[in-house]
């Protein structure tokens, strides 16, 4: 908690530890842009080696490794089968338009996959004057479904789909790692079915900034190129790349205490309200959602009780459990829900 505060709002309000501020102070740097920082390369070769990939690439940004992707692996004037409800397709200011020159085939995602027969569908109706799918992306895990990790089964038979009509396949993997924790699947089989892989370091695993791409090692030095084009092109990086080193490090196994304390919650929310949509079963990760008629009214009611929350679409609402919020924490929002309108 911060200045009496509970902030659920997201996993991205995580401040770095003090052992990643210790390690951001003493970090070895270079520049970036000739690749010769030191601790970015460490890092890029860490997160590589740990997903199973030949390269990886340091950004910003989640949202700029997923606009990377598009840009390196879908042809201009192709359509994207995602999810309709995925980061990529709605979250992202209609960046892949923009960036990518691409429009979305967006498919039904209610449990957070998609089915690869709808891959299959989109594929032949590019024989019937369909616009021809150049990319299939998926997220893992599904913020609107609860953060809900993938079934590996169901993964490969998207990526089996995709594999068939010769599309790759991008994984938005912003929360790879809670995926990892939750479904004892390590991150590298994920990978594996993916062409790249995104995951954020940001979040909740409590780097100040940055997220990171990987894949095949001519994918990542074009889409290194296209990092500059997009003006992120850092210089003496070595500096927050420190803290990510020790994000990937330290911080993944903890992770399964945000898992508890995010059930914890949506024990409440199915208590107060049953009829909303949020099954505790469900929900395996470290994301609560609900749908609330006066959602908008709910935020500024907890906010009045010292609790922060965040809605994700009309009438929906969303809390995020992470590293800043412990048990006392927690109990103070559950006192708040339970005692909300």
């Amino acid at each position: 908690m911060q200045s009496g505060v509970v902030d659920l709002r997201s996993d991205t309000v995580t401040r770095p530890t003090l052992e990643m501020r210790r390690a951001m102070a003493f970090a070895e740097v270079g520049d970036d842009v000739y690749g010769e920082d030191p601790t970015v390369n460490a890092l890029e070769e860490a997160f590589a080696q740990r997903v199973g990939k030949e390269a990886a690439l340091f950004v910003p940004s989640g949202t700029m490794a997923n606009q990377l992707a598009l840009r390196v692996l879908a042809p201009a004037g192709s359509t994207v089968v995602a999810g309709r409800r995925q980061h990529v397709v709605i979250y992202e200011n209609g960046a892949g338009a923009r960036n990518a020159a691409v429009q979305f085939s967006a498919v039904d995602d209610i449990d957070g996959t998609i089915d690869p027969a709808d891959v299959a569908w989109a594929v032949e109706a590019a024989s019937h004057h369909y616009v021809r799918p150049g990319l299939v992306c998926v997220e893992n895990t599904h913020m609107p479904a609860d953060g809900a990790p993938w079934p590996l089964d169901r993964l490969r038979a998207v990526a089996a789909e995709a594999g068939a009509a010769g599309l790759p396949v991008h994984m938005d993997g912003a929360r790879l790692f809670n995926a990892e924790v939750a479904s004892g699947v390590p991150a590298a089989a994920y990978a594996a079915e993916a062409t790249t892989v995104m995951c954020c370091l940001s979040k909740g695993l409590c780097a100040p900034v940055g997220s990171l791409l990987a894949g095949p090692a001519d994918v990542i030095s074009e889409a290194r190129g296209e990092r500059q084009r997009l003006g992120g092109g850092m210089r003496q990086a070595g500096i927050i790349a420190a803290a990510g080193l020790v994000a990937l490090d330290r911080m993944v196994d903890r992770l399964a205490e945000d898992h508890d304390r995010a059930h914890r919650l949506a024990e409440a929310v199915a208590e107060r309200w049953p009829d909303a949509g949020c099954d505790p079963s469900r929900v395996r990760t470290n994301v609560v959602t609900w749908r609330h008629a006066a959602a908008l009214a709910l935020v500024d009611h907890l906010a009045g009780d010292g609790v922060l929350a965040g809605t994700i679409a009309p009438g929906v609402v969303r809390l995020v459990t992470h590293h800043d919020v412990d048990d006392a924490g927690v109990e103070r929002a559950v006192k708040a829900l339970l005692g909300a309108v």
